[in-house]
């Protein structure tokens, strides 16, 4: 844990009003601290995002005036998330448990120090609507698209491992999402582990079944990454956990008001706000942003043994030093 001057106390302190008071008063809460905000004014958060993600939830939650300037970067995979704070270019990042893996084992300069809980309902092995195939043990011999190391590679060798099979068992398909989709349409695949909206859009415009989800297989929990230069920045270290109660707020709005929020993703991604209602309500869980615990790292550090048992890491990692629970007792008061 970080020693905390006085100035550091009172911008944490700030940070749990901000948690404590309704939705609505937030923003003028804040503007009513001027010494801490002043004190913030300078700083310069660089953040990683994906297309549809922070940025329009937060101003869709009313919570995107920050007292510090945000440098957004969009970058629509967690490995580059981790390329780019290891190499102290960002900040803040995030993405699944699986790029943390692959930081752990080569040992990059990057914490995990919060969680946020997301749908694994989207994250799905389909059949193509033609096959006769409607289990995952009828894989077998048959063409499976996956995306090699992230959490469609990982939730697959799970669904085959309970199933009696293995990947030798199946003709394994390493693409792109978007190149899966063009194969899942051509009918170069029989099956299709994948995430996201192309889970959506090969139901919605090619008649996908479904298998199987993330559900189950898949712990829920996916780590923001933090630099730790940042972290030991006292200036930079508080607007960090002013951004983590903001998003905490965010995400619980989100799931009430998830129209609204719909609506601000589609005009940043021009994906239909239907499709997003449509995947949100059939989501497995609510959103949300959580402080790290135990039971995340154990979670955590099995997702890591099982890459390096089947090869896809070249060896061990151990996950633990890279989480970091500093932020849970801000993240708690929100």
């Amino acid at each position: 844990m970080h020693a905390f001057s006085a100035n550091r106390r009172r911008l944490l302190a700030l940070g749990a009003a901000l948690a404590a008071s309704p939705l609505g008063e937030r923003i003028a809460l804040a503007s009513t601290a001027p010494e801490p905000a002043a004190e913030l004014a300078g700083v310069t958060l660089r953040v990683a995002t994906y297309k549809g993600g922070w940025p329009p939830l937060l101003a869709a939650a009313g919570l995107a005036d920050t007292p510090y300037k945000i440098e957004w970067h969009e970058l629509n995979n967690g490995l580059l998330h981790i390329e780019a704070i290891n190499a102290d270019a960002l900040d803040i990042g995030s993405g699944s448990e699986i790029p943390a893996v692959f930081a752990a084992r080569r040992k990059a300069s990057v914490k995990f120090i919060a969680r946020t809980r997301e749908d694994l309902n989207n994250q799905v092995t389909l059949a193509r609507k033609d096959t006769p195939i409607q289990h995952i043990a009828e894989l077998k011999g048959k063409r499976v698209g996956y995306v090699r190391a992230t959490t469609s590679h990982y939730f697959l060798y799970r669904q085959l491992t309970e199933a009696g099979l293995s990947f030798d068992d199946i003709h394994a398909v390493n693409l792109a999402p978007a190149d899966g989709l063009s194969a899942f349409d051509r009918g170069d695949l029989d099956a299709w582990a994948i995430y996201g909206y192309n889970g959506q859009l090969a139901r919605n415009r090619y008649g996908a079944r479904e298998l199987a989800t993330g559900k189950g297989y898949l712990s829920g929990n996916f780590p923001i990454y933090a630099n730790p230069r940042a972290l030991d920045d006292a200036r930079r270290r508080a607007a960090i956990g002013d951004l983590l109660v903001r998003l905490r707020h965010a995400y619980a709005w989100a799931n009430p008001h998830f129209v609204e929020y719909a609506r601000a993703q589609s005009a940043e991604t021009r994906v239909p706000a239907g499709d997003l209602v449509a995947m949100f309500n059939r989501r497995s869980d609510d959103y949300s942003l959580l402080q790290v615990t135990p039971d995340v790292i154990a979670g955590h550090q099995e997702v890591a043994d099982a890459f390096a048992r089947i090869g896809v890491l070249d060896g061990p990692a151990n996950v633990a030093p890279f989480w970091d629970a500093s932020f849970a007792p801000i993240i708690q008061s929100a």
